[in-house]
């Protein structure tokens, strides 16, 4: 795989996905308790044999660095490197990325050091797991200038997406982003050619472009000076690419989820404490990698915890859990109860002395106070809510900013974001 270097694309500001990316990129939000978006596009690389990855960053990386920095070092004996390349400005390049593609021609004198064959192109806030060794294979097998992994979808589903016209032998042929009525008819597609099953065809004939490509290295530099303007990858180089140049379809038939709204990263959060979730942390031969805290066991007592995670360095008394996700360090107190929601935990322990004089001030601990009831809400990192709390939206509001930016409320998910403080008897 040394012919092959990947290039993780960062995103930008992520306004879809605030407040959560109120002081982080996008690629650096919790997930699942204890890891970050940013793990699942690099641990699907290493458990696919590529190691040589580049992270490009614009908005709010310094949290993203700090754990990239932490968790990916390979031996001094591999040629192996997870490295942050971050928007620079540059004499001959004084601007800030544009958009995806203006993002990997900005970084290319970075990249052509390596003398690399092809780039595999790869979005940081998607949820999946591929072996991308099958993905590199149909490149190499169809001497490719360009390979798009698609996925199959619904009618409802296709009208979300750039959706992508093949011929009979895969090799895609049209281009069209978010199609509706007519257009989209145009762009059906028989998936019994990629494997499906005739049910499955019927059920899904339109192929999803997924954001993620690998490119002959010298056709992209080809594309990317073609034209300047063209900054994304989407709206202008893959339709210049399917005009002038072999571009093949690669489908990907598992589960795979585009983390781009809070409405999807909650509810791909909340799958995960199924007893069958459609993504699987619990898989020894491709596990999804993160930070070793050396943290201590969870400590529990009386609880009622049922269909949740619960993750390192938790201390829970008298809990309340269903379908909920308790995050690192979590500290939650007597009588609260957790009902479909997220906690994030928090990024250090408060000692005793940090207690003693919260007590003092009349503020909060980090953490959970006692008896406090929430429900549907993500509550982010080192948030202290008080005794007595109800985070319940009683009122079903569907998207409200509270004055004092204590609580957020998007698609009727309460947001409570980093280092917020709610005061004891709040009811949000």
């Amino acid at each position: 795989m040394r012919e092959v270097l990947a290039v993780i694309l960062g995103g930008g500001a992520g306004t879809r996905l605030f407040p959560l990316t109120k002081e982080r990129a996008k690629p650096a939000v919790p997930l699942g308790g204890k890891y970050r978006l940013i793990d699942v596009p690099i641990s699907n690389c290493i458990n696919s044999g590529v190691t040589q990855i580049f992270v490009l960053t614009q908005y709010n990386s310094a949290s993203l660095n700090r754990h990239i920095a932490r968790t990916y070092r390979f031996s001094n004996f591999s040629t192996g490197f997870v490295e942050i390349l971050a928007a620079e400005q540059r004499r001959d390049s004084p601007h800030w990325f544009q958009g995806t593609a203006d993002a990997v021609r900005q970084t290319l004198p970075h990249i052509r050091d390596w003398r690399v064959k092809n780039l595999l192109i790869l979005s940081g806030d998607h949820l999946y797991r591929m072996d991308y060794r099958k993905f590199l294979q149909r490149h190499y097998d169809q001497n490719a200038d360009v390979t798009i992994s698609v996925v199959p979808c619904r009618r409802e589903e296709a009208e979300g997406f750039g959706i992508l016209k093949t011929d009979k032998g895969g090799r895609i042929v049209e281009f069209k982003e978010k199609p509706k009525g007519k257009e989209l008819d145009e762009m059906w597609v028989d998936t019994r050619e990629f494997g499906l099953s005739e049910k499955e065809a019927v059920e899904r004939p339109f192929l999803a472009s997924m954001g993620i490509y690998v490119f002959k290295y010298e056709r992209l530099v080809e594309l990317l000076e073609k034209n300047l303007e063209w900054v994304d990858f989407g709206r202008e180089i893959i339709p210049e690419a399917i005009k002038t140049l072999n571009v093949q379809a690669y489908l990907f038939n598992g589960y795979w989820e585009d983390i781009g709204t809070i409405r999807s990263f909650y509810e791909a959060n909340l799958d995960l404490t199924s007893p069958l979730p459609k993504f699987n942390f619990f898989d020894a031969e491709f596990p999804i990698y993160t930070r070793s805290r050396f943290l201590p066991p969870s400590k529990v007592h009386n609880c009622d915890i049922d269909n949740s995670l619960v993750s390192e360095g938790c201390i829970l008394n008298g809990v309340y859990a269903r379908n909920s996700i308790i995050g690192l360090r979590s500290r939650i107190d007597k009588g609260v109860r957790l009902e479909n929601v997220i906690l994030m935990g928090a990024d250090y322990f408060e000692t005793l002395e940090d207690l003693r004089r919260n007590i003092e001030d009349g503020t909060p601990h980090i953490g959970i106070g006692e008896n406090t009831l929430i429900r549907k809400a993500i509550i982010d990192k080192n948030a202290r809510i008080g005794r007595n709390v109800k985070i319940v939206n009683n009122r079903g509001a569907e998207n409200e900013d509270s004055q004092d930016g204590c609580y957020y409320i998007r698609d009727g998910i309460v947001i409570i974001p980093k280092n917020a403080v709610i005061a004891d008897g709040t009811v949000i």
